[in-house]
């Protein structure tokens, strides 16, 4: 028996309407140019099967048109959408993550020589969390990145957060400096009182170990804050 494969180019003899039908499809129109692809476009080639328009729409329409809602959905809440079962849940989450580690920093190239620097290897990821997220990001006495940990998700503040355990990484691994993370979920990266006192307290905490804290910044998608800068807790 003779397999065929199914194909997304029209092949010699197809006729009229199967030309049309092929180049009708979201996954023909991205071999021709992906980057000039709609979000359903692109989310319907990703879904598949007969009615991926459909299912994409709906899948849009369930998280009011939000791609970013969509990125922090549990799997198990894509599934509520009608069409998308569990496993197609999975891969469209996959998906959505790959698009998230495209911008992830190539290890040997990252120094950091400023808040920015420091900022823009989280801020595309960070930026679409939905809690508030605590973070500390090692360096080397070159100050190349050596690892970023996760230390705390919830409401960021002085009175919750243990100092022990936020410079617990950097003692662990005898890092020389580090830098703390957090995100606002509000998309304001304006400090808080509670920013500037944990801020105050991861100075103090850092210099009887001798570590360096050289920043603590506030990252929202499109801007951040560098508490330095600033001179917030570290004065």
């Amino acid at each position: 028996m003779v397999m065929t494969t199914p194909t997304l180019f029209p092949m010699p003899g197809a006729t009229p309407a199967r030309v049309r039908q092929l180049r009708d499809q979201p996954a023909y129109r991205i071999t021709q140019n992906a980057a000039s692809c709609s979000v359903p476009e692109l989310l319907a080639a990703v879904i598949g099967g007969e009615k991926q328009i459909e299912t994409a729409d709906a899948l849009l329409a369930h998280f009011n048109g939000d791609l970013r809602r969509i990125y922090q959905a549990h799997p198990a809440e894509l599934a509520q959408v009608r069409g998308i079962s569990q496993n197609l849940a999975v891969r469209i989450k996959a998906a959505l993550t790959l698009g998230i580690r495209l911008n992830d920093p190539i290890e040997e190239k990252t120094t950091i020589t400023s808040p920015a620097d420091a900022a823009v290897l989280v801020q595309y990821e960070m930026g679409l969390l939905e809690k508030e997220h605590l973070r500390v990001m090692l360096l080397d006495t070159r100050n190349h990145v050596t690892g970023i940990h996760e230390i705390y998700q919830g409401s960021v503040n002085s009175a919750q957060v243990r100092i022990a355990e936020v410079m617990r990484p950097a003692v662990q691994r005898m890092a020389p400096a580090m830098i703390c993370l957090h995100n606002h979920p509000s998309q304001d990266p304006t400090p808080s009182p509670d920013d500037v006192a944990l801020t105050r307290a991861m100075v103090q905490a850092a210099k009887l170990l001798d570590i360096s804290l050289l920043d603590h910044l506030v990252i929202c998608q499109h801007r951040f804050v560098s508490l330095k800068e600033r001179g917030l807790g570290f004065s």
